[in-house]
């Protein structure tokens, strides 16, 4: 996948700035941040999967945000602890790589696995009678197959006309390694890199956005038409951390993006949106998806309980 010109090169990552009185607080925080991300998805994970009452679409499709979660925080945080803990920031290019393709399969991952959520949303609320026709279990799969298909098919595509080139330049400019930084090292012509990944850009970002706006539309009509209170403010509660969490991710990811074609855009801007979008949904996730649904607190609590008392 690496062409020898280039893998055998070592990068450095942008600086970190920290003192050697900031650099053991921060690598404690950094490392209780990961742990808890860790832990927080992987309750959500294994709760899912041991109880039979959250084997339904909505729970289903679900699980798939805490791997991509995982991944995410995975391709992050180890190095940064690595780099804080031994004060070095470079990285050889394979790894960075490796990293970069990660990061990039996290943050589609997490786009497209919420488009799904939010369709499954429509669905049950616009269009209940018809739910489980909708929503059956070979529909599920295919939607699951879909999403993981789409992201690894257009990320690989994006990586292999990345490493077809030659660098002339070390310095990532950013905290971690991603396709733009990446694309910086190079000194040869890059139009088609930059077609496609505006192309990429705009089916990942554009679709997805499109999808949410049609569905959560629907959605607000047909709450707003409701006669029951308590199904309609249910029902906007459950959408509206949805969509928060939704357009946390969409707005990071497109600020990102864009600020690395746009010189005026300061630096440290860029680099604290580009980490918040590995330190945020990861963490808000978990609490959102689970503590604020009632059944799935339910199931986590039995499960908790049953492991607690099987360790006594």
């Amino acid at each position: 996948m690496f062409s020898n010109s280039s893998s055998n090169n070592v990068l450095s990552l942008e600086t970190l700035d920290l003192s050697t009185l900031q650099m053991y607080p921060a690598f404690v925080f950094g490392t209780l941040t990961y742990l808890i991300i860790v832990f927080c998805n992987l309750l959500v994970l294994l709760t899912i999967a041991v109880s039979k009452t959250l084997h339904k679409p909505m729970f289903i499709l679900l699980f798939n945000l805490p791997i991509s979660d995982i991944v995410g925080a995975t391709a992050f945080f180890p190095q940064l602890l690595l780099s804080i803990a031994t004060q070095n920031r470079l990285i050889s290019y394979s790894a960075c790589i490796i990293q970069a393709f990660l990061i990039h399969v996290y943050g589609t991952a997490n786009l497209l696995i919420l488009t799904a959520m939010a369709y499954d949303r429509y669905t049950a609320i616009c269009r209940p009678l018809r739910y489980n026709a909708i929503m059956n279990t070979h529909i599920l799969i295919k939607m699951i197959i879909s999403v993981w298909f789409i992201n690894f098919s257009i990320m690989l595509t994006l990586f292999m006309l990345l490493v077809r080139f030659k660098i002339c330049r070390t310095h990532i400019v950013d905290l971690y390694c991603n396709n733009p930084s990446l694309m910086k090292l190079t000194c040869e012509d890059t139009r088609v890199n930059n077609y496609y990944g505006i192309m990429a850009s705009f089916v990942l970002q554009g679709g997805p956005l499109s999808i949410i706006i049609y569905t959560y539309a629907q959605i607000l009509r047909t709450c707003l038409m409701t006669n029951h209170a308590d199904a309609r403010q249910k029902a906007i509660q459950t959408c509206g951390t949805h969509l928060v969490v939704f357009l946390i991710l969409q707005i990071n990811t497109a600020f990102t993006l864009i600020s690395h074609r746009i010189n005026g855009v300061s630096p440290f801007i860029r680099r604290a949106f580009g980490v918040s979008i590995l330190v945020f949904p990861p963490i808000l996730d978990p609490l959102i998806y689970g503590l604020k649904t009632k059944e799935f607190k339910q199931c986590m609590i039995m499960f908790l309980k049953r492991n607690v008392d099987f360790t006594k």
